[in-house]
Formats: C-alpha cells, structure tokens, sequence
C-alpha cells in the first residue's frame, strides 16, 4: 500500500512538473475554440485559458478561431483563425538582476501580432525572434503584425524597430506603420508606407472581438452540452468536443436516479461570449440543451 501510494504521488508530482516546467514564459490567456496545443511528443489538447506553453509545443487554430498569448515579461502575441504557431528555446532568467525573457516563434502559417504594451508596463528585457517561412525579424520592442499564406508571407511594423532577413539579405525596419511582401518565388517588394485601411483589416484578422466567443483565465460564464447523462455518453461527448478543439469539462453529481454528470465549457467572458459559442456549437453540429 505504501508503495502504491508512494507510486501515485510521484506521478503527481511528475504532473505538476510538466504543467509548470518553463512556467509563466508563454501562457495562454484567452481563445476563441477550436484551438489545440500540439506537444513535442505528437499528443494534442485542445487549447485552453492557463495553459503554459513548453518547448517544442505547437499552437493550431481552427476557422474563425483567435488565441492570445500573455509573455512573462509583458508582450502580447496574437493568433488569427488557420493558424499554426510553434515555440522554442524558452527562457525566463527570473533570479537574475537583470531579467531577461528570450525565445523562438516559429509562425508556420495564418496571421499573427507581436506587441509589447498590451498587458501594461514592461517587466524584463526581452529578445524574441520570429520566423514566418521565409523571414526572421529580431524582435526587442515593437509592435509587428504579420501573416504567411500559400503565396507570399507580409510582415508590417506599427511602432518600433525589427531586424529582419529574408533569404541573404538582412535590414532594418524602423519606420512606423510601414510593410514589405515576401513571395514564395524568392523575391520581394521594397518597404513601404501602409495604408490605414488596409492595416485595420489585417489587424482585425488578429483581434478578439467583444462578445467574440471566447473563453478566457478568469471568465464567469460556461456552455452546458449536456447535463444528467451517463458516464458513458458525457465521457463520448466530451472526448468529442476535446478532438474538435473545444476544452470541454466534465462534473459528476447525485441525482435521484443515481450518479449523473453535465458536459459543459467554462471561462466565457460573459453571457453574451456564451451564446456566441452556442451559436457557433450548433453550426458545427452539436445539439444543446433549451
């Protein structure tokens, strides 16, 4: 027995490690569903508000899905739908006098926006790089919106600096609002100036829209599924809605035909992100409760 137990609390422990390994670095702050994180090993989860991201791991977006990404020392990072966006060599020097935050995303496909002002005042240096396919731009402090399609990839620079290197040529962007086109058949478009229309389009790809739909760390408000059903069909559905990339929830209680259980998704930011996520349930094919 003291084996056993022994046994079970290493496995916790070996839990709780990995939840937390690289822990605060990249964590994920609010989604708009179907969205997965894709670890190292192959497994996949469906993307949820206080998850941590760890080396190696992949985020995936789905039609229509947005995610929001919290750094520890303060940026932002943003996803559009379609998206796929990895994550490597993490770190976090907290103990140091001089803090510093570092790390690679690798923008594989869908749009994305890197800003450094969202979540407030800036807590530690940092040094980011950012590949989308074709270009890498060296990231310190700035706010750069960019996005990789079949055909080309765009990065454009709203505020700040960024070293950027397309092929073997390497240069620097430091004039605001402006952008530059890379095409897959190596060729590129100068710098230029952006239009502001065009820059609210894009950067409407990357935004959570009010009553969007999404789930976030401290949201209120849930979506039940299913409720007073059997194990059987609340573990079916939730497998289910988790494959589809909808973080679905199980809770058992007592009822008086005996143990009964709700399916259901938890953290929408109001009742009206509820009902968008209803609404968007429904069309995807899932029947809810009146």
């Amino acid at each position: 027995m003291k084996a056993r137990m022994r046994c079970v609390a290493l496995l916790l422990m070996l839990l709780f490690a990995a939840a937390t390994a690289g822990a605060g670095t990249v964590t994920v702050e609010a989604v708009i569903s179907p969205a997965w994180v894709e670890h190292a090993g192959g497994a996949r989860e469906p993307l949820a508000p206080g998850q941590v991201l760890r080396d190696g791991d992949r985020v995936l977006t789905g039609s229509g899905a947005r995610v929001l990404l919290r750094m520890a020392e303060g940026s932002a990072v943003k996803l559009g739908e379609n998206a796929h966006l990895g994550v490597d060599r993490l770190t976090d020097n907290a103990s140091a006098a001089d803090r510093l935050v570092s790390g690679a995303l690798d923008v594989a496909q869908g749009a994305f926006r890197f800003t450094t002002r969202f979540f407030g005042a800036q807590r530690a240096r940092r040094d980011f790089s950012i590949r989308i396919v074709t270009v890498t731009a060296g990231i310190r402090g700035t706010d750069v919106w960019g996005k990789s399609s079949a055909d080309r990839d765009v990065v454009c620079l709203i505020e700040g600096r960024i070293f950027v290197a397309h092929r073997e040529q390497a240069f620097t962007m430091q004039d605001p609002l402006s952008f530059f086109i890379a095409a897959r058949d190596g060729t590129r478009q100068p710098v230029a100036p952006v239009a502001p229309a065009q820059l609210q389009q894009w950067a409407t790809e990357t935004e959570i829209a009010p009553a969007g739909g999404a789930t976030r760390r401290d949201g209120a408000h849930r979506v039940v599924l299913a409720a007073g059903v059997e194990e059987a069909a609340a573990l079916d559905l939730g497998q289910r809605l988790r494959t589809d990339g909808y973080p679905a929830r199980l809770r058992a209680y007592r009822a008086a035909s005996g143990l009964r259980y709700e399916v259901h998704i938890a953290g929408l930011a109001s009742a009206e992100d509820a009902k968008t996520l209803a609404d968007a349930l429904r069309r995807a094919g899932y029947t809810l409760p009146h």
